[in-house]
């Protein structure tokens, strides 16, 4: 095990954007990475938003990063990572990552991941918080020989594409169920002049505002609290719902976005709930999910946008039977509840991940070796 800072063992790659006011620059068949297209607790990342043209790549300061490179915010968000599945070049935002000779790259992903809460630590700037070069040159990392670099990289990988392939499982889970919301409520409903018989939603759906929780409640027990963005923001020791439910963000940044559980959740202020209709939740998030940029659209206010639960309530739904609507339910939620239980799994694999990739790295925990 040999101890060297960062900035010994990669190359640090700088990167750049085409002007903007260029449309030939824009638009073509190479993919420009900027910080909304990656992190989260996602290795990989292989799409983004936007795409550059070769003359793009050519007239700015972007370089093409390599399949297998790594990805870093250094500006605001400062520290998401990921590992590129396919070349892309990427914006000024970032720093693109290659190992030197005499360390794996992917296990060095791994050591960044163990190192990034000591690269934030070294950031600095006024407005924005930023990573530079020379925090690279301060921050310390042990490194085991390269057999031992790529067994912890083939360890800890294993876990990461179980992780993934369930995540991708989910996405295509859910599309199976958009495609059969769409026929239920759409191509079988509509009149022979086209038109779909509806009813506004307040008749079945009433979102309520959530309550929040001192901060006290929000450091023991199990039930996650959701906030604004609809991610746990901590943890409360009862339920305040019964699963499943929807929940529905109703301000922030994320105002409007819909989410649905499988466990129980806390709603805090910010967020929507309707814990009423658990007969038919399925039905009515995949109906919300489709109508999400006009939820988005509802949004009202300067300084803080807000969605208003009478608002959701007049979007017009299909008028179906309760047979019907009891029907598709049915159909539906076999593919949620794999949905969930795929979450609770990923969960799982995360928490062990997340466990042994710093005593692997730190040799706490020695990798078995047959004689």
């Amino acid at each position: 095990m040999r101890t060297a800072v960062l900035s010994d063992i990669i190359e640090l790659i700088g990167g750049g954007t085409p002007k903007t006011n260029k449309p030939e620059f824009w638009s073509g068949d190479i993919p420009w990475l900027s910080v909304v297209d990656f992190g989260g607790d996602r290795r990989w990342v292989d799409q983004t938003e936007k795409a550059i043209t070769s003359l793009g790549l050519e007239s700015s300061s972007t370089k093409l990063l390599n399949k297998g490179d790594i990805i870093i915010s250094a500006r605001g968000t400062v520290g998401e990572l990921a590992q590129l599945r396919r070349p892309m070049a990427f914006n000024q935002s970032c720093y693109g990552i290659r190992a030197k000779a005499g360390v794996d790259q992917n296990f060095l992903y791994y050591l960044l991941k163990k190192s990034v809460n000591d690269l934030r630590r070294q950031s600095h700037g006024g407005v924005f918080n930023t990573i530079t070069r020379s925090t690279f040159d301060v921050v310390s990392v042990s490194i085991p020989n390269l057999e031992t670099q790529k067994k912890i990289a083939n360890i800890l990988g294993s876990l990461d594409e179980k992780i993934e392939l369930n995540r991708r499982m989910n996405e295509t889970l859910e599309q199976l169920g958009q495609a059969l919301f769409r026929h239920y409520f759409v191509d079988k409903t509509k009149q022979s002049n086209g038109n779909i018989r509806t009813i506004p939603l307040g008749k079945k759906f009433h979102p309520k505002r959530g309550r929040n929780l001192q901060a006290r409640d929000m450091i023991c027990g199990d039930t996650p609290v959701i906030s604004g963005g609809l991610k746990p923001a901590g943890f409360h020791n009862e339920a305040n719902t019964t699963a499943p439910v929807i929940t529905i963000s109703a301000s922030g940044a994320n105002a409007g976005f819909v989410s649905v559980w499988g466990e129980p959740v806390w709603s805090a202020d910010s967020s929507y709930i309707d814990s009423t209709i658990t007969k038919y939740v399925y039905t009515y998030y995949l109906f919300l999910k489709n109508k999400q940029k006009e939820i988005y659209d509802m949004q009202t206010g300067s300084g803080q946008p807000h969605i208003y639960p009478k608002h959701i309530e007049l979007l017009e739904i299909a008028d179906l039977s309760d047979c019907e609507f009891n029907d598709f339910e049915q159909r539906v939620r076999p593919l949620f509840d794999m949905i969930h239980k795929n979450k609770k799994q990923i969960d799982y694999l995360s928490n062990i991940r997340d466990l042994l990739l710093p005593k692997l790295i730190s040799g706490e925990i020695e990798i078995w070796q047959p004689n």
